[in-house]
């Protein structure tokens, strides 16, 4: 079975482990990895013997986003480069990307006809992208001029019709001082950007050589100067610098503080895989022993099936409680709601915090322990179903300022501890009382199961609730944790329910408290008078003395001192004269909190 189990855990944790691992080689691979756009758009793109970079970018071959919207060119058959406008394709015959202009000429040529026929038209540039250079020469042409009254004019004019000069087509740069002159003689005009003068060559030539034009694109310099890419993403629809290990706004990090950022982020990626793995193995060792326990309850419901309480669904449950409604307050390990039974019978249900208990309590049947009457035990409830005790506990009859009625049975409530179970919180707050006051042990939250052959049991860390812990079990200095340590709870409560308040008085301060027990062991040792409230007999006198030298010899500090419970009954069942006073149980006040 243990087998199974343990390849049950390995099946679960080593893909977990394996996952958290991978997921950190990931993460790790991802820190050192070059970035995807970084790379696209660091390969060296050419139309012809010209370099394409940042913002233009070829249409059908490079990503849009090594470039800018607007700045698309197309290369055919690998000649220069052209980029459509309005009224036409241009041919890029050249990029100065250090001052981001570049050269421009139409596609398609000027000759003479095309001028005289009127079929040139102004140059529309996208404003938003490109720019004419300020101190850039323009041509003016002047169509439908009447040059006879003009005698300055004629010597401008292009002739396209010869000997018609009330219809010629005149050419003026922007810097000659006739342009203005020449606007009163003719119809319209066409403004044509040049790049060169009328000195050098004739008017069709100048046309033909293009113009330059200056772009407005985010300025890449900065981003080449850092190791960068210059870039766009279509999403944020900004500029992007694209960096070896990711896209940054407008420059790449120093590398002292990229690799600074990638140790941070191993470092951290460690960090969360080490948490990761910590996790799953506590995922693991909680589903093992969760299982384990589970299986073990299921096993022992089996095998006492017919012994075993009743059980019931947690819908019965809900029922039973009227959706937990009525609350009676909280014990060791879990709430307690009121309920009842479809037989009309009050319970108390305990909603647990873990399975152990249903396993040892099932095992207990005792006139002096709380009868259980069924339980819950699905993956989402654990619950502990009680008989309903009326009277509440002990603790409230024990501490109450005055006592209306006597309690029936005190002196039987060490019947419950004959049994070998180790409970470990003895208190009066556990003591629940019925209708006719017989009082019963609750709350095993704590209990730990012993055979009758086992003088002693381990434990790791200690349990119970100050004022009522023995000594062992806070201090291995002081002996084994056995049985016995009930003994002592059990005196320690006598001794409360004998006085009818706390061990230590709370009504002075520290450094002059009066610990109860050493104040009565001086009074019994000198067979004083006890002082205590409500002694109306001699019997009950008597009773007192008895239920004191019986407690004295339980709170013994040596475990080995202390009676069995089985002895407890013969000292408390004979008579007082029988008892020998012990020896002084004590060193030092209990543990408060």
């Amino acid at each position: 079975m243990n087998q199974i189990h343990f390849f049950n855990l390995t099946s679960t944790f080593f893909p977990v482990l394996y996952l958290v691992f991978f997921t950190f080689f990931f993460q790790a691979r991802k820190l050192i990895a070059v970035d995807e756009n970084f790379t696209i758009c660091s390969v060296p793109r050419y139309c012809g013997k010209m370099n394409i970079k940042f913002p233009f970018f070829i249409q059908g071959r490079d990503e849009p986003r090594c470039g800018y919207p607007g700045f698309e060119i197309h290369c055919r058959n690998n000649s220069l480069p052209s980029i459509s406008f309005g009224d036409g394709d241009y041919i890029i015959n050249d990029i100065y990307y250090h001052n981001q202009s570049c050269h421009l000429s139409r596609a398609v040529s000027f000759d003479k006809y095309a001028i005289c026929s009127h079929s040139i038209r102004n140059i529309s540039i996208p404003s938003d992208r490109f720019l004419l250079p300020s101190l850039q020469n323009k041509t003016f042409l002047f169509f439908n001029c009447n040059l006879s009254s003009s005698r300055e004019l004629p010597g401008y004019n292009i002739h396209c019709a010869a000997k018609n000069e009330s219809n010629a087509t005149l050419a003026l740069f922007s810097n000659d001082p006739m342009l203005n002159f020449a606007s009163e003689y003719c119809d319209t005009r066409v403004v044509v950007p040049v790049a060169f003068t009328s000195g050098e060559g004739s008017l069709e030539g100048i046309l033909n050589k293009g113009f330059m034009v200056e772009w407005i694109a985010s300025n890449c310099s900065i981003c080449e100067a850092s190791g960068g890419k210059c870039g766009f993403d279509y999403t944020t629809y900004h500029f992007k610098c694209f960096c070896r290990d990711r896209p940054h706004a407008w420059y790449c990090t120093p590398k002292n503080e990229s690799r600074f950022n990638l140790g941070l982020g191993l470092a951290a990626s460690s960090i969360v895989g080490m948490l990761l793995v910590i996790l799953a193995f506590y995922y693991c060792i909680r589903k093992f022993t969760s299982d384990n326990i589970d299986e073990n309850i299921e096993a022992f419901l089996k095998d006492h099936e017919c012994l075993a309480p009743r059980r019931y669904r947690y819908s019965d449950i809900k029922k039973v409680t009227n959706s937990f409604q009525d609350k009676l307050g909280k014990g060791g390990y879990g709430d307690v709601y009121k309920g009842e039974l479809l037989d009309g019978r009050h319970v108390a249900v305990k909603i647990l915090n873990n399975s152990q208990k249903v396993a040892s309590i099932s095992r207990t049947s005792h006139v002096n322990i709380v009868t259980l009457l069924g339980f819950c035990f699905e993956r989402n409830c654990r619950a502990l179903i009680y008989e309903f005790m009326p009277n509440g506990s002990l603790e409230k009859f024990i501490f109450q300022e005055r006592k209306d009625r006597r309690l029936k049975g005190l002196e039987y409530l060490h019947r419950g501890c004959s049994t070998r179970i180790l409970h470990f919180d003895i208190k009066p707050h556990n003591i629940l009382l019925d209708d006719e006051f017989i009082p019963k042990i609750s709350d095993f939250g704590l209990a730990k199961l012993c055979l009758e052959k086992e003088s002693a049991i381990s434990m790791t860390g200690a349990r119970g609730t100050a004022g009522y812990i023995a000594p062992e079990v806070f201090s291995k200095n002081s002996g084994r944790v056995s049985h016995k340590s009930d003994v002592y709870s059990y005196g320690m409560m006598v001794l409360e329910m004998v006085r009818g308040r706390k061990n230590i008085s709370v009504e002075v301060d520290r450094t002059s408290e009066i610990y109860f027990p050493y104040w009565i062991y001086n009074h019994i040792e000198l067979d004083e008078e006890l002082g205590l409230e409500d002694i109306e007999s001699e019997d009950d006198q008597e009773r007192a003395r008895k239920m004191i030298i019986v407690s004295l010899w339980c709170i013994q500090i040596d475990p080995s001192n202390r009676p069995t419970m089985s002895r407890v009954v013969e000292m408390l069942e004979g008579f007082t004269n029988s008892l020998t006073i012990p020896p002084k149980p004590f060193v030092s006040s209990p543990p408060r909190s």
